[in-house]
């Protein structure tokens, strides 16, 4: 096996699209990145990591970080893949935030970065990855949705710092604050992407769009306040948004779903969102 490193987004993209594109859904977060990264390079302020491994002349493995989010792994053929980036990885980075990657492969290479670099490991979020292929409509929810702008950006924030921190709550909620305001700030007139709120008389949820790929879109963030919680804002906004995502010509929808909020992957899947895969999230450090 042979692993490649690339300075270029095109360059690697050339090399592993074949590879993503085999399984489009898995690599939905890699392949959105990939689109970003191209087609608005200043968003990225560090050089991102971008590998792949081959063996015999095929790609049987990527991986992707672009500083200071987490290293992502694709869809792997082997395990045997993990020393060889793991050890690429540390040349240039010996410290990192965490990692996202197939559940079969997760915990074995945090286990070999922690040989490596020292930094402890923790499972952060176990995760299921959705499909979406036709939305089954939600009926009597009271509201409508529409798209996010200037004057909901201090809720937008707020929103999304609340997100992050139910998420984790080991969340540094000033690099939380700091990571969604950049973020609204990038996609809130994105063509292939924004924010879209639920409103019922006020605003009441919350679900967002990005990382175009060839086919699909990502769904994400979702989130209502708990005091709006139960009245089906999220599936209403969820399911509306994935059907007009599809209307615009959208094959697929994708989103990631955090596999102990059972709640969350019951509504998912009774709009028609189906199970592709699970992954997990490592954070290393103390």
């Amino acid at each position: 096996m042979e692993l490649q490193r690339f300075r270029r987004i095109d360059d690697f993209y050339r090399r592993a699209e074949r590879f993503l594109l085999a399984h489009e859904a898995e690599h939905n977060l890699i392949l959105g990145l990939c689109t970003s990264a191209r087609r608005q390079p200043a968003d990225f302020e560090q050089q991102p990591y971008l590998a792949i491994v081959e063996q015999q002349g095929a790609v049987v493995a990527a991986a992707l970080m672009t500083p200071p989010l987490n290293l992502i792994l694709s869809h792997l053929t082997t395990n045997q893949v993990l020393p060889l980036i793991a050890q690429d990885v540390y040349r240039l980075s010996p410290i990192l935030p965490g990692l996202l990657a197939p559940r079969a492969a997760a915990e074995q290479f945090a286990a070999c970065w922690q040989t490596l670099s020292g930094q402890p490991y923790r499972l952060r979020t176990a995760e299921r990855i959705y499909q979406l292929d036709a939305v089954i409509p939600v009926q009597g929810v009271p509201g409508r949705l529409r798209r996010a702008g200037d004057a909901d950006r201090a809720l937008l924030v707020a929103w999304a710092v609340a997100f992050y921190a139910e998420a984790d709550r080991q969340t540094d909620l000033r690099r939380a604050r700091t990571l969604a305001e950049r973020n609204i700030d990038a996609r809130l007139h994105a063509d292939a992407g924004g924010y879209y709120l639920w409103v019922d008389g006020e605003p009441v949820s919350l679900a967002g769009c990005t990382g175009p790929t060839p086919n699909g879109i990502r769904i994400g963030p979702v989130y209502t306040p708990p005091e709006q919680r139960g009245h089906g804002y999220a599936s209403a906004a969820v399911a509306a948004l994935s059907g007009s995502l599809l209307d615009r010509g959208y094959r697929h929808c994708y989103l990631y779903t955090d596999l102990s909020n059972r709640t969350a992957n019951k509504i998912y899947q009774a709009i028609g969102y189906r199970p592709v895969c699970d992954v997990d999230e490592y954070a290393f450090g103390p």
